[in-house]
């Protein structure tokens, strides 16, 4: 049996625009999670991170729609199940998300206690209120929160760290095996950035999360974060390996390409200038039949075009591109 706590298997899923055309968003990834790890997965905008994360979550809401592949979560596949079943069995219990844009997520008309109670009423209807806000206001001081304050405050009232700590505080109430942090600190300030993903650290400490998937297009940041790194590019898993490996020692050239266009402070890299990846993602409406990279590759050869590109295992760590060594 996998000791894994989140498999996906060979998942492909598909928008269908309101004209027919089908595009493959998410196309064949497979990944594993272990309890206790954070999996960081990058790439730039629009290269299927958000669609994957859906995909992971089951929530097939059209136009987005499942082609096949499997997701298990300890061990238990979420694939078929209808979106009723999910969100009470699912949703929450095994996984949740912290979202992207968290701090526009909490509803303005309604008080934090309001929202926070009926995440919990939607998975246990006979709740009682007065234990509910017991164990709000207890979670909620675990995460440095005044709870007496932030519970009766209306999202307005509170400074962005502290929505931002809210929106972990419920997403995280019912301890699910796995917390998908999607893009959690991309409206923060730096200082900010640093203790949000201090509170993420502390509650895998705790045990009130078992592990994590960290969405970002900033893989530099992964290096603070993340044990294992997944780059993503035009929905397929280019490279996975460790942060060491793949932040350090990157072996595919969109992961090349990917750092070698952000600013970094690691040791001998703050005075390499960023460069720029020409052009722009493959549009997945349309069959593509050699590496979806090939476009922009600074090292294309003429056969890429041609040759679909599969995983393989090089110095240690999983790389799509068969010249890659």
């Amino acid at each position: 049996m996998s000791d894994a706590v989140l498999e996906v298997e060979d998942l492909r899923v598909h928008y269908l625009t309101r004209f027919g055309t089908r595009v493959q968003a998410v196309d064949g990834v497979s990944f594993s999670l272990k309890e206790g790890e954070i999996l960081g997965i990058a790439g730039e905008s629009g290269c299927g991170k958000t669609t994957l994360v859906s995909g992971c979550m089951g929530l097939y809401i059209p136009p987005l729609h499942h082609t096949s592949g499997d997701v298990r979560i300890a061990g238990k596949s979420i694939i078929g199940m209808s979106l009723e079943q999910n969100r009470k069995e699912v949703l929450g219990r095994r996984i949740s998300m912290i979202p992207q844009g968290a701090l526009n997520s909490l509803n303005p008309t309604r008080k934090i206690k309001d929202l926070a109670t009926d995440m919990i009423l939607s998975h246990d209807e006979s709740a009682d209120k007065r234990d509910i806000y017991e164990r709000l206001r207890e979670r909620f001081e675990r995460i440095g929160l005044d709870a007496a304050h932030v519970l009766n405050a209306y999202p307005v009232q509170l400074p962005a760290g502290t929505k931002q700590r809210v929106v972990i505080g419920i997403s995280t109430l019912l301890n699910p095996k796995v917390v998908v942090a999607d893009e959690p600190t991309s409206a923060l300030d730096v200082s900010t950035q640093k203790a949000v993903i201090r509170l993420l650290f502390d509650l895998m400490d705790q045990g009130i999360i078992a592990s994590m998937l960290f969405i970002t297009h900033e893989l530099p940041l992964l290096r603070h974060v993340s044990s294992r790194i997944a780059v993503m590019y035009a929905g397929e898993i280019v490279e996975l390996g460790t942060t060491e490996q793949v932040i350090f020692d990157p072996r595919q050239p969109y992961t090349k390409a990917l750092m070698g266009s952000m600013l970094s402070a690691e040791p001998g890299q703050r005075d390499r200038k960023p460069v720029a990846i020409e052009g722009a993602p493959p549009n997945l409406a349309v069959p593509i039949k050699g590496c979806r990279f090939a476009e922009r590759c600074p090292s294309v050869r003429p056969d890429c075009k041609e040759t679909k590109q599969v995983i393989r295992l090089v110095a240690g760590r999983e790389v799509r591109c068969q010249y890659a060594s």
